[in-house]
Order: C-alpha cells, then structure tokens, then sequence
C-alpha cells in the first residue's frame, strides 16, 4: 500500500497529528476557564491547579519517559501514551467535580511527558537522510506550534456551541488517528539497553523539575520574593545539582552529560531555549492584549492570532531551503534577525494600534519562529545516537518545558510591576483599587462607565505589555550573537573513534568529535547543513 519513501512521510503525518493534538490542549483550556468556574463551581486556586497540574506532572516525568523508551522500545511505550492521552481527555470532557478534572489533568500531562520525546526520538530512524530529517523536524515543530493558536479559535468555537467538555473531547479523534497511524506505520526503535534504570536518578530529576517548576508557577502569581517560592526554587536547584553529581557517577546514567560536551547539541539546546522563551511570551501577552484591550471575546482572540500561524509555516518552508543553500548558521541568524526585528516593532503597540498593524508585527515573530525553532532542535537532534535518542530527545523538552515555564513566570512579574507602576487610581476605593491592580481583566471591569479609569488601564497594561516584547527581542539579539559565532562539529560517516555526522562543511583542525563517539555511524547518513 506504501512506498518505503512514502510510509515514513505518513508515519510523521500520524506523529505531527499527535504533537498538534498536545499543542491544541495546551491552550485550549485557557478559554474555558470561565465556563467551568460557572459550570463546576471552581474556586480560583482550583482554575489555577487545572493548568498547574498537567504542567507539573509534564516537567517531571519527561526525561524518565525519553530513558525508558530507550530502553523498552518506543513504538509501544509511545502509542500507549496516546490510549492514556485519549482516555485521560474523556475522562477531563466528563469530569462532575473540580478535583476530578485536576486528576484527570494530572494523567492528562503524564501521556504528553511521553509523548513529546518519544515522538520526537524516532525522527532519525525514520530519516537517516539529514536533508530529510531537518523537513521532518520543521513539520514536527510546526504540528505543535500550530497548535496554541488553534486551541483558542476551536475552543471558543466549541464553547459558543456545545458544552464545555467538547474543549477535551476535540483531542479524541486525533488521537485515535494517531493510534492507528502510528501502530501501522512507525518502525519498532530503542529497547536496545537491558540495563537497569536509574531508580534513584529518576526521583531526584522528578522531584528536583516539580520543585522548580512549582516555584516559578507560583512567583507569577506571589513573587519572587515570597518564602514557599524561595523554598521550592532553592530546593529544586539544589535537587538537580545532586541529579548531575549522581549522573557523572551512575555506571546507566538517566542523560549522557557528555552530550553538552557536543557543540551542536549545546548550541542547538541554547538557541531553541531561547526561541521558545519569546514564543511563550508573546503567547502570554497577545491573548491578554486582544481580550482585555480590543473587548474581543475567545474566539476573535484566537482568530487574531492566525498570522502567527501563517508566518511560522512561511518561516518554516523558506528556512529549509534557505538552509539547504547557505547553511543552518546563516538561517538561524536570519531567522532571530526577523525575530528581534519583528517582537521590537511590537513594542511599539499603543492601546488603539489598528489591527493591521499589529498583523505585521506578529506575522514577522511567526517568520522568525519558523526559522530558528525547527532548525535549532535539528542541530540539537544531529548530535544524538540511535541509543540515545529517548533520553536526549527528552533532555532537549524538559530544558524547553522549563525555559516556557520560567519564561511566563519572569515575563508575567515584569508585565505586573510595569502594570501596576502605571496606575494612579486616584479617587478610586481601596476595594476598587485592589481590584485594578490584580491585572488587566479586573481593572477592565472596574473601569466600567469611566472613560479616564479605562485609559488608564489600557495604557498600564500595553505599557507593561511593550516592556515584555523589548525583553524578549533582546533575547533574539542574543539568539543572532549565538548563531553568528557557531561552528558547525565535524562528523564524518564512516566507522572508528567519531562516528558521526556533519551539519556542514568538512573537517576543521582542532574541532573535537564527541556526539556519537559511542556508537557507529548508520548507512545512509549524509552530511547536514
């Protein structure tokens, strides 16, 4: 029925499906909040643990979920976490109690932590070929950045015309898409190592992103300074120093740390850190800017989004030949060019900035995004080993989940303080002022029926909103200086000492060959731009 060539493009359709399914729930939830506070009766710290849990239980379980597929198989453990991701959505779309849905969230984040790296994980197996695997990694990247802005638009469409559990059920064909699609079509990969897992190793790198994670959840919403958030930041770093001790010592270690000792790897990671960090902030901010600011409701909000898809796909396409042409250096220094250019120009946005002006802006974040994200993991990814491909894949999304998280965190505390630092509230009650300054929504609807109160909201909010962006393009600046000075590791296709392949050009004296030196080139191999 299927062409070798052609089972491996469907093969990455059913995996693209199933990362667009994990980007539509990550946002999809957003827009139903409202409704399940009204239909559920959820309390404001209970709002907060529907999101909160399936993050934390996502950070933690990441990496153990890459080593395990390494070690067991990937397929299998892979299309078993999308039979829990589907039942885990059911049981979110028919949950009777906000405990139910905080659980169900909870298991709901569990199928995702498995799902991220194993997907990923197989690319290379799939295409040996490195011009191949830099299109199929775009896709990949792209399946899932397509994703948050969807979830707004299906969501508020699906709020305005069924129940609220609909907002779940959506993840239920894809799913079983995917199911099939990836029993059929996906080769069997990892379950090379008999060796024993890392039991301790597990916990501690468990525990130690929990904590982390937990303390920049809860510096957004406290403080940085508050005591619980101190607390678990200082616990969480103090719990990965020993998970890095245990690891240089451990006979099966859970990660290779000889990985950041590959040039390619360490770099890719950076400048996809970096990439994502000014994704999840304009993602932070836009939603807030369009609904608050503009009055647009769920849906409008999503739909004002669009652009972004449209120039991350524009981004994509054009990255991949132009890196094809001149290298991943010289694309990804475009692409964070655009990125800052564009996140810069939208610092210029006032409260009553038309919207096609704003489309520019966010269209040429989209463009930036597209060149830098898929070609910054294919770098990362050209580093790792067949036997490594789990557990380094998964090294690669948790250092992502946590750059996103912290990036919320640290964004949304600059946004507040600019926020309430604009605000006089003169004249207004203690109540009323409480009100206004716990965020751009309550001080929207305090200021009902005062056209000066409204400004003044509006203006607080788009000036703390510019500060945001202007953090984030500098970022991208860095992104341009870290692109600029990467040399590309040499790595040659044949077996002996370095094993490995090349990004691009031919070999340079001095460079030192480390990302596949435990293991022997694959057949088939050619060198990556």
């Amino acid at each position: 029925m299927f062409t070798t060539s052609s089972r491996r493009w469907w093969a990455l359709a059913a995996l693209a499906l199933a990362m667009l399914t994990i980007g539509l729930d990550t946002t999809v939830l957003t827009v139903a909040l409202p409704t399940l506070a009204d239909s559920l009766g959820a309390s404001v710290s209970q709002l907060q643990w529907f999101s909160t849990s399936y993050t934390l239980v996502l950070a933690a379980v990441l990496l153990p979920a890459g080593s395990l597929g390494d070690r067991f198989g990937r397929k299998k453990l892979l299309v078993g976490a999308l039979v829990v991701f589907g039942l885990a959505s059911a049981a979110c779309a028919y949950a009777s109690s906000p405990g139910q849905l905080i659980a169900a969230r909870a298991v709901l984040g569990l199928g995702a932590a498995f799902m991220m790296p194993l997907s990923m994980a197989v690319l290379p197996s799939l295409f040996p070929d490195a011009k191949d695997r830099g299109r199929a990694i775009s896709i990949w990247v792209t399946a899932t950045a397509l994703g948050l802005p969807l979830g707004p638009i299906l969501g508020g469409w699906l709020l305005d015309n069924f129940w609220w559990g609909s907002v779940f059920l959506i993840n239920l064909p894809l799913v079983l898409g995917a199911i099939v699609a990836v029993a059929l079509l996906v080769p069997h990969t990892g379950g090379e190592h008999s060796a024993a897992l890392d039991v301790p190793g597990v916990l501690i790198s468990a525990v130690s992103l929990l904590a982390v994670t937990y303390g920049c959840i809860l510096a957004g919403e406290r403080g940085w300074g508050d005591g619980r958030v101190l607390l678990c930041l200082a616990g969480g770093v103090l719990g990965l120093g020993l998970f890095l001790l245990r690891q240089r010592q451990a006979r099966h270690p859970l990660i290779e740390l000889r990985l950041f000792a590959d040039r390619d790897f360490r770099t890719g990671t950076l400048l996809a850190v970096i990439a994502t960090f000014g994704f999840f902030g304009l993602l932070f901010t836009l939603p807030q800017y369009f609904a608050a600011v503009h009055g647009t409701d769920a849906l409008g909000t999503g739909l004002r989004l669009l652009p972004l898809i449209g120039g991350l796909v524009l981004g994509t396409r054009v990255s991949d030949r132009l890196s094809a042409r001149l290298g991943r250096r010289v694309a990804l220094s475009i692409g964070f060019v655009i990125l800052a250019v564009s996140l810069a120009g939208g610092a210029f946005t006032g409260p009553e900035t038309a919207f096609g002006l704003n489309a520019i802006w966010i269209t040429g974040t989209g463009i930036g995004m597209g060149f830098t994200l898929p070609a910054a993991m294919a770098m990362a990814t050209d580093a790792l080993t067949s036997e490594r491909a789990g557990s380094g894949s998964a090294l690669l999304q948790a250092l992502r989940q946590v750059a996103g998280t912290i990036g919320v965190a640290v964004l949304g505390t600059v946004l507040a303080s600019v926020y309430r630092a604009g605000l006089s509230l003169d004249g207004v009650s203690a109540e009323a002022a409480e009100a206004i300054r716990s965020g751009v929504s309550g001080g929207m609807a305090q200021a009902l029926g005062s056209d000066s109160l409204t400004a003044e909201v509006k203006d607080a909010f788009v000036s703390g909103m510019d500060v945001v962006l202007v953090i984030c393009a500098a970022l991208a600046l860095l992104g341009v200086l870290v692109a600029l000075t990467y040399r590309p590791m040499v790595r040659s296709d044949g077996t002996g000492p370095a094993p490995v392949r090349t990004n691009e050009g031919t070999a340079q004296e001095g460079d030192v060959v480390v990302g596949r030196s435990r293991g022997t080139a694959q057949s088939g191999h050619e060198p990556a731009r």
